[in-house]
């Protein structure tokens, strides 16, 4: 997959990587259900808490911080989207 890829090509050591990867699992595993069922929806939300994962994580050395934290945005980005989309439906 796109977003695991995307990880696995930063320029961290193992260890780091070992705790962005566990982040990132952690919180697809929390956030995958609101998501839907569109692939094409799944491997852009995936693309995006990837990013956040390595924009928090470059110090980052607890998972579940990095988890917590990446949850919070990504929640919080698609609320604001999602409140853009309905606004232009009224």
């Amino acid at each position: 997959m796109k977003a695991r890829q995307l990880i696995r090509n930063a320029s961290y050591g193992p260890d780091h990587l070992r705790v962005l990867f566990t982040a990132f699992d952690e919180a697809w595993e929390s956030i995958a259900g609101e998501i839907g069922s569109n692939p094409l929806t799944i491997e852009a939300a995936r693309l995006k808490l990837a990013n956040i994962i390595l924009s928090l994580g470059k110090e980052a050395k607890d998972p579940d911080w990095l988890k917590n934290a990446a949850l919070q945005i990504m929640r919080a980005k698609t609320a604001v989207a999602a409140g853009r989309s309905g606004d232009s439906a009224s």
